[in-house]
């Protein structure tokens, strides 16, 4: 029977598109930022469907939430998938959440079919990944796989000075099971591709060998604020001049290396931000990616090199604080041959890749055996309220990932 197995297309839609109902954003997306209301309410309904189906709900302290199918040998580790609830602020219909209602579309699958596995199974939810609220971002996994320590993990603060903990607590979610302690016997993360490469080759799996390494900075150039009308040109201190220089080579550094590396200024802090007065401090966010440790090494100095001369330039300070690096993951030869025999079986046009972006499997890869699959993207796009997917693609990777968690679960 599970050689015609397939999940319900229609269901799983409708899931997906119910989930999206909260935080719902006029423009067609989604705003469930982690450890708001929103987000407990997703959580609320994702823990509502998977009681529903018979499974044993676990909270660890760093709020992660695991749904456990039982397995005819309960002695076995869980073959788990899943993904996040939280979106960016202004977020899509897909990203993460795709990965965690398949894995409740598997599970009622199975049910509808009476299917009992010899592993249990299980949907897990990984908190915060986005790190809109809270950086880094992907701090739950981190913990979870022994990149970051508890401590550091809910000490970390939002824009208004509330600790993950504390925000853990206003929304019930801070869970009792120590984070770490639980162990997986494999892990699968089903996500849109986020890029446009499925989408151009015409492809419909991704089967995802790695991840490129990413690292996060917090570039700081204090100056000195000055009347704009008074002050001449010459002995500015100009901050923000000081971080234009920086911007523009940081894009330099990514076109030094390419075609594979990408870097990108993301977010910019000006002030006093007032019209006529000369930017005193400012702090922008970089983000270098790149496949390997060396290239990352490298672009680190140039930026280095780059805030150097920028400050000196306009006579401000800089200061340069690495505030996230993730090294380049190559995920679990078994995990990546269980896709990629799925999709073969299935009769999906299928492609290996590494993918471009940070997921929760990069942390989880430290502790068992990972990989994950991607479907297609409207344009590649996604972080933007106009993510699409169709139902066709999403329930192609679902059914990937049905196939290919009963294979690792013999």
């Amino acid at each position: 029977m599970t050689e015609e197995l397939r999940i319900n297309q229609d269901r799983l839609w409708r899931r997906l598109m119910r989930m999206a109902e909260i935080g719902a954003t006029p423009a067609g997306g989604s705003c469930r930022v982690a450890l708001t209301e929103e987000d407990r309410q997703g959580r609320d309904l994702f823990i509502e469907w998977c009681r529903t189906l018979g499974c044993e709900i676990r909270i660890d302290r760093m709020g992660n939430i695991f749904a456990q199918r039982p397995g005819i040998d309960p002695e076995r580790l869980p073959i788990a998938c899943g993904s996040h609830l939280d979106t960016q602020p202004h977020g899509g219909k897909f990203d993460g959440v795709y990965g965690v209602l398949a894995g409740v579309e598997i599970f009622e699958t199975l049910n509808d079919q009476g299917i009992e596995t010899a592993a249990p199974l299980e949907i897990c939810v990984w908190t915060n990944e986005e790190g809109s609220r809270f950086a880094p971002p992907m701090i739950s996994s981190g913990v979870f796989g022994g990149t970051y320590d508890l401590d550091y993990g809910l000490s970390r603060e939002d824009a208004d000075g509330i600790t993950l903990g504390e925000a853990l607590e206003g929304i019930g979610y801070a869970g009792a099971l120590p984070c770490g302690d639980h162990r997986l016997g494999a892990f699968l993360e089903a996500h849109i591709e986020q890029g446009p490469i499925l989408e151009r080759q015409a492809e419909t799996i991704g089967v995802v060998i790695g991840v490129q390494g990413s690292r996060w900075y917090r570039v700081t150039f204090h100056g000195q604020d000055a009347h704009t009308g008074s002050t001449p040109m010459a002995g500015r201190r100009d901050a923000l001049v000081s971080a234009a220089h920086t911007i523009g080579a940081v894009r330099k550094i990514a076109e030094q290396q390419a075609p594979s590396a990408v870097a990108t200024v993301g977010r910019i802090d000006c002030l006093p931000n007032s019209h006529n007065t000369i930017p005193g401090e400012v702090a922008l966010t970089v983000d270098m990616r790149h496949a390997t440790v060396d290239t990352l090494d490298i672009m680190e100095t140039q930026l280095h090199e780059a805030v150097n001369a920028a400050a000196h330039r306009e006579g401000t300070e800089a200061e340069i604080q690495r505030i996230m690096a993730t090294p380049p993951v190559h995920f679990d030869a078994r995990c990546i041959e269980a896709v990629a025999e799925a999709a073969r079986e299935l009769g999906y046009s299928h492609r290996h890749m590494l993918s471009g972006a940070g997921h929760d499997a990069c942390h989880v890869a430290r502790v068992a055996p990972t990989s994950m699959i991607f479907v297609p993207c409207a344009g590649g796009l996604s972080h933007n309220e106009a993510e699409s997917a169709t139902p066709e693609d999403l329930a192609a990777g679902a059914n990937v990932l049905l196939k290919a968690m009963l294979k690792l679960a013999r």
